[in-house]
């Protein structure tokens, strides 16, 4: 059973579907929209990284034995579009859909290699390396959206 790699292939799912929102947004320089949706995105996106950062990764890290293996091109990739990100944000912020354009044609390229590698090396292998204990990491992942669920409603 591939319960981390389909959990965390659906994750991918949803992100790319709130961005698609955003970026039509931005299409339609329907600005509030996209601020919006992209504040959104970047929620959702972050938790996700987060997700793989603070749960998966150490646990594979772990589990191969070291922590320079192919977490820390993941990592260097994750720090890269958030960089990016921030630009897009900006963009947005200004109106300035072809700055927004610009780094966003990048981030497709480079998150569309990023997942590549992820759904079609990393997380199969983490379903192998960590079979056992599949169920508590995905638990775990979604602990951290039920904690943000948590801050979201205690900060409204």
């Amino acid at each position: 059973m591939h319960k981390i790699a389909t959990y965390l292939d659906q994750d991918h799912r949803r992100c790319d579907d709130q961005y698609s929102m955003a970026e039509s947004d931005v299409i339609l320089r329907n600005w509030e929209a996209a601020s919006d949706h992209f504040g959104t995105f970047l929620s959702m996106f972050y938790r996700h990284l987060d997700k793989e950062e603070r749960i998966l990764f150490p646990r594979l890290d772990h589990a191969l034995g070291n922590g320079y293996g192919p977490t820390v091109v993941m990592r260097a990739e994750h720090r890269q579009m958030r960089a990016m990100l921030l630009e897009m944000k900006i963009a947005i912020d200004r109106h300035d859909c072809e700055a927004f354009f610009g780094q966003g044609d990048m981030l497709r390229i480079l998150m569309r290699q990023h997942s590549l590698k992820e759904e079609g090396i990393l997380y199969p292998q983490a379903d192998f390396v960590l079979a056992k204990q599949a169920d508590a990491v995905v638990a775990s992942m979604e602990n951290i959206d039920h904690a943000e669920e948590a801050g979201a409603w205690s900060a409204a």
